[in-house]
């Protein structure tokens, strides 16, 4: 029945991993990038890289890979007092949530990708959001996107599925994900260009890929990959 896809590529390691999850999967996919002030703005750049090389090295994949669509959401941004919108040390906030929270991001990214969706008869949409390794989002929650998937069904009156192919496992299981679905070329691919870094450091070069090493993300990032390559030897 669902036979295209709208992944929500950021240019990171999850979303990366998505994309390659839904080009095993469906007949045609397309991808879809959000210009919301981030700071790590260095992403976007990222992910025409990673588009390209995923069609140079599969080609089976180039043959499925459709549009890719960047929309403009700096209003996000302006309204977002954030560590991931402007140049704010990373602190906790008395909520227990990490002052990187961007209330209503993903609530915004999915209501903007269904209405593409729409458009492009495309009924199936996939984020990298997880419950596991993640900060506390309370927009990265199964429950919360079951919900949506129910919101934004009722309101384009069609069936629309929301596939979290990430959601229960963690950084070193989503790295062996990425290993299953392309093997160590995809996982270099992921490695080299691929960007998550918080304060958007892509000229330091780890083990692990680009970043500070320092903001939860790096820190996840290389753990994860740490565990992911101690049990591959």
């Amino acid at each position: 029945m669902h036979k295209k896809a709208l992944v929500l590529f950021s240019g990171g390691q999850d979303s990366a991993t998505c994309l390659a999850w839904a080009l095993d999967r469906y007949e045609q996919v397309e991808t879809i990038g959000f210009d919301y002030g981030q700071r790590h703005r260095v992403e976007l750049d990222c992910r025409i890289t990673v588009l390209q090389n995923l069609r140079d090295a599969f080609p089976h994949w180039a043959a499925r890979l459709g549009q890719d669509h960047l929309l403009d959401l700096g209003l996000l941004g302006q309204i977002s007092e954030t560590a991931l919108t402007a140049d704010k040390v990373i602190t906790f906030e008395q909520s227990g949530l990490p002052n990187t929270f961007v209330p209503g991001r993903n609530l915004i990214f999915f209501t903007f990708a269904a209405a593409v969706a729409y458009r492009r008869g495309i009924s199936v949409l996939v984020g990298g959001m997880c419950e596991t390794d993640y900060s506390g989002y309370p927009d990265c929650r199964d429950d919360t996107l079951k919900s949506l998937q129910v919101t934004l069904g009722l309101g384009l009156d069609q069936r629309l599925v929301i596939e979290t192919p990430l959601m229960w496992l963690d950084k070193s299981q989503t790295w062996v994900m990425a290993k299953s679905l392309g093997g160590p070329g995809l996982v270099e691919i992921i490695r080299r260009d691929t960007h998550s870094c918080y304060v958007g450091d892509h000229s330091t070069l780890h083990a692990w890929g680009y970043g500070c090493g320092k903001c939860p993300a790096c820190e996840l990032r290389a753990k994860g990959f740490d565990a992911f390559a101690r049990a591959v030897i």
